[in-house]
């Protein structure tokens, strides 16, 4: 079966590799163009172009799948796509080139979670449970009917960066099998059933903590959206950033946002909730490195008032 790739981050990497492992003839690789990283905006490849490239396989870079990228993929043959986080949309014109269309692995369970970020906002409103699913894509945002599905519990310290991690790989698993079903006439996708939600693309804004809510929210906040855009809150007018926090039921109670420092050998920093506090883990103050919080709470020289907005 002559498969073309299409994908641009990190996680999509997993099912690249799978998909070669499997003895899948992979004609062509699409991904974004190459990307200015770092402080010095250094002009680098995608995670799966540099992939690509280490597996020998034709790449074709393109942020959009114009009329050039739709005759590249013509030229390549494909008799299937498949997509994983890709990054741009796939126009109607460039949806009927494979004969098997484009199967496009999911990172919830649809119709659950349609959109960019299923897996944080996942995290953020406290689901127990996700998945991934293969599916047909067409022209309505993961819509499309389905081909396969499986489950991933969503434990209370996972993060969306953990989880996805975990996606990654067995979801890889999923596209890989769901090919060899459609190259084997064996699978039909089946229409989506179910309660619809949508998952769009987190901002900054989505990352800042609100400590007027209860300690579970506040937990789920900061696990969805780290590592991306990443948790904060403002200390003296300046960003703070946080990394994933404990609930402490046994805390005595703190009004929201007021910062409590436990003194000990090693200081356990606590801030008051709507509800119980919660105790820092990490934490990245304006202008400086991430540190444990408790390296923090020794560098206030005794200072007993801070509240976080």
């Amino acid at each position: 079966m002559r498969v073309l790739f299409a994908g641009t981050p990190e996680v999509a990497v997993p099912s690249l590799d799978r998909l070669v492992a499997d003895g899948f003839d992979v004609v062509a690789v699409l991904t974004r163009k190459d990307a200015p990283v770092g402080r010095k905006r250094v002009l680098t490849p995608s995670p799966v172009a540099a992939r690509a490239a280490e597996l020998g396989l034709p790449v074709i870079r393109a942020n959009r799948i114009d009329a050039a990228a739709q005759e590249a993929i013509r030229a390549a043959g494909p008799d299937v796509a498949a997509i994983v986080a890709y990054g741009g949309l796939v126009p109607p014109a460039a949806l009927g080139i494979p004969r098997h269309g484009w199967i496009n692995l999911h990172f919830s369970l649809l119709p659950a979670w349609r959109g960019a970020a299923p897996v944080q906002h996942a995290v953020i409103h406290g689901d127990d449970v996700t998945g991934a699913v293969t599916f047909l894509l067409e022209e309505g945002l993961d819509t499309g009917p389905v081909y396969g599905q499986l489950t991933e519990a969503v434990g209370p310290d996972d993060t969306a960066g953990a989880l996805l991690a975990r996606l990654a790989q067995s979801g890889s698993v999923l596209l890989s099998q769901t090919l060899a079903g459609i190259d084997a006439g064996k699978l039909v996708a089946v229409p989506q059933a179910g309660d619809v939600s949508l998952a769009p693309k987190l901002g900054l804004e989505d990352g800042r903590v609100d400590w007027n809510g209860p300690a579970l929210a506040v937990r789920r906040r900061i696990n969805g959206t780290t590592p991306e855009p990443g948790a904060w809150t403002t200390l003296e007018g300046q960003r703070f950033k946080l990394g994933p926090v404990q609930p402490r039921t046994d805390a005595d109670t703190l009004e929201p946002g007021h910062v409590a420092v436990l003194s000990g050998k090693r200081p356990r920093v606590l801030v008051g909730t709507g509800s119980h506090p919660v105790e820092l883990g990490t934490v990245q103050p304006a202008g400086k490195k991430t540190m444990d919080a408790s390296d923090w709470a020794r560098g206030l020289g005794g200072e007993t008032k801070v509240v976080f907005a």
